[in-house]
């Protein structure tokens, strides 16, 4: 009894949690292979699915969400707004979610499914998780690539056209769609991103300059990366709060930063980097604790596996072949063809929202979750031991995100 309640007490199943998902991202590191790939095995590994010591509870869940927002902070730093506001990724990101979702549709249907778990199963299609590809270039010092600045602006756009494809897929299957709610949706995320930039630019990167200089700051450098991370959780609020995933926030507040100059900005950089490594490891190993294979039936199985290499085949298809088309290399467009495949997060989030209004059951929801890990799994390996092997092997690519440029 005594045992029993310390297994299922939130201290020892967070002490884990974290303790597997550091292991695995050490492990991951000494074999030469992505630590978010390593982290998610870990957190299956004591996930149901296999040893059951860890639950996915809503506390998991919020410190999942919570790493995912600082992650795309310190990932927002590398990244300069006027670099990835470009028409052509609007471009490729459009054909990145057109594609995957009448895929998705057509395929469940194919399998059998009601009209409206084809139209979940469509749209959860439809997303992109960043904090996977992104984490895994900038493991390998590639941030700063033509290859990986279209995959961020990409993702940013396919994650707010998945919101607004999973508005319409609750007004198709209520029956209560209309044109005006989906142009109310795109306006706000429009103006949101707008408005964020604009703000971030000339206020808060203001206010981080003259807090530099203040004795404030002279007595407590620290106090530069308290102010950095308030304001990464502010826009991660604004976000939530206009309809948008908070990780859009996160990601427009750090590059509102991303061109200041500091006398201490080594401080906060180094502050955002070590705590994104602690709550980027919980929200890694959480996506493999999600996971219970349990419910998954030898249909489903089929079906996750046809699911998946639809899914992949229609990222690398709709956002490779227009970034080609756009003049990028073959190898660039390989790279942002995969590296807009994960679906991590933002799928399994638009499976929940309609296991929890019935839309689907869960049998569907399951078959989404296994399809988001493992189209989350397979990208960084392709990334690593394929695209960038040559790299690798010779030895030129340190895992440090300061070793950015090709």
């Amino acid at each position: 009894m005594f045992g029993e309640g310390i297994l299922t007490s939130t201290d020892f199943q967070m002490s884990l949690l974290l303790f597997v998902a550091l292991a695995g991202y050490m492990i991951a590191h000494r074999i030469n292979q992505s630590a978010v790939v390593g982290i998610i095995l870990a957190g299956i590994l004591v996930g149901p699915s296999v040893l059951g010591l860890v639950t996915y509870t809503d506390f998991v869940s919020s410190l999942a969400h919570l790493g995912a927002v600082v992650l795309l902070f310190t990932i927002g730093l590398e990244f300069s707004i006027k670099e990835i506001a470009k028409v052509r990724y609007l471009v490729i990101g459009l054909c990145g979610v057109v594609l995957p979702v009448l895929a998705g549709f057509f395929t469940a249907e194919l399998f059998g499914f009601d009209f409206k778990a084809a139209v979940f199963i469509g749209v959860a299609l439809a997303a992109t998780s960043i904090a996977i590809t992104a984490n895994v270039l900038r493991e390998m010092g590639k941030l700063q690539t033509e290859a990986a600045k279209a995959i961020i602006a990409v993702a940013v756009v396919d994650d707010v056209l998945a919101l607004l494809f999973l508005s319409m897929a609750e007004g198709v299957v209520s029956g209560e769609i209309s044109p005006v709610s989906i142009l109310i949706t795109a306006g706000i995320a429009i103006a949101f991103i707008g408005i964020g930039i604009l703000v971030g630019k000339l206020v808060f990167a203001k206010l981080m300059v003259k807090l530099d200089d203040t004795s404030l700051c002279h007595k407590y450098p620290e106090s530069i990366f308290i102010f950095a991370i308030m304001t990464a959780f502010l826009y991660a609020l604004v976000a939530e709060l206009v309809g948008l995933s908070a990780i859009v926030g996160s990601f427009l507040a750090g590059a509102s930063f991303s061109e200041v100059k500091l006398s201490r900005g080594v401080v906060f950089r180094e502050g955002a980097e070590h705590l994104q490594i602690i709550f980027a490891s919980i929200f890694f190993a959480s996506l493999g604790v999600i996971m219970d294979v349990h419910y998954i039936t030898l249909d489903i199985i089929w079906f996750v596996l046809v699911l998946t290499v639809v899914a992949i085949i229609t990222k690398v298809v709709g956002c490779g072949l227009p970034a080609k088309l756009y003049g990028m290399s073959w190898k660039d467009s390989s790279i942002v063809g995969v590296g807009m495949a994960p679906r991590g997060e933002v799928g399994m989030i638009i499976a929940l929202i309609g296991l929890n209004q019935g839309l689907i059951d869960m049998g569907v929801y399951s078959a989404i979750i296994l399809m988001c890990l493992i189209t989350t799994v397979i990208p960084p390996l392709i990334m690593r031991n394929w695209i960038y092997r040559d790299i690798i092997k010779a030895g030129t690519c340190e895992i440090t995100p300061e070793n950015g440029d090709d």
